[in-house]
């Protein structure tokens, strides 16, 4: 496990230059990934103005910003995404804003597609199922905990709705964008605190 983290390190990005890859896939009608169709080509334009948007816009509250002065040990936060994810054009600006206000957290970020051996170790009821963020501690190079693909909230209205549709539907999509843009970020900051709490 260290080595596949190991070299997924070697081959991670900064936020800044995953916003950059995204901008550059926009203007030339592509997107990260194994599938380079129409939709995921569309859905990775989408996700650059919410990304851009969140960048912006997500606020943290001065508890969470407390909480976090308090991380004293150098870790990494590596995230396995792709440009084409919903879910991640929502949760991974979190992410980076939180690690923004410590310099003890270096946050990295790393495609799926690319990393099929540390997906493999980070799977979601079986499923490749991203973002996934994995936190590292620096000093041992071991995983102190992961999060993700969804916060709490959202969780738990995915699998509400299976157990009474069955499946995902493009209508509950919408209703899950919705979700994200009322919450602004907010679960995610809390979900991600309470993580570190109990690390700690």
């Amino acid at each position: 496990m260290e080595q596949i983290i190991k070299d997924s390190l070697n081959k991670s990005m900064s936020y800044q230059a995953y916003r950059e890859l995204v901008a550059d896939l926009v203007e030339n009608n592509s997107t990260t990934g194994d599938d380079q169709g129409e939709d995921m080509v569309n859905y990775t334009k989408l996700n650059e103005q919410r990304m851009k948007r969140w960048d912006k816009t997500l606020k943290v509250s001065d508890s969470i910003k407390e909480e976090l002065a308090s991380i004293d040990t150098k870790q990494t936060w590596l995230v396995l995404t792709e440009s084409w994810c919903g879910d991640a054009a929502h949760v991974v600006p979190v992410f980076n804003k939180l690690a923004e206000l410590n310099e003890n957290i270096n946050f990295k970020v790393v495609l799926r597609d690319e990393n099929e051996l540390l997906m493999n170790q980070f799977l979601t009821n079986g499923g490749k199922s991203i973002p996934k963020l994995i936190l590292i501690d620096d000093a041992s190079n071991s995983v102190i905990n992961s999060y993700g693909p969804r916060p709490t909230g959202a969780t738990q209205l995915v699998l509400d709705y299976k157990t009474k549709h069955g499946e995902i539907t493009p209508e509950f999509k919408e209703e899950l964008q919705q979700w994200y843009n009322k919450d602004k970020g907010q679960n995610v900051m809390s979900d991600l605190m309470n993580l570190l709490t109990v690390s700690v």
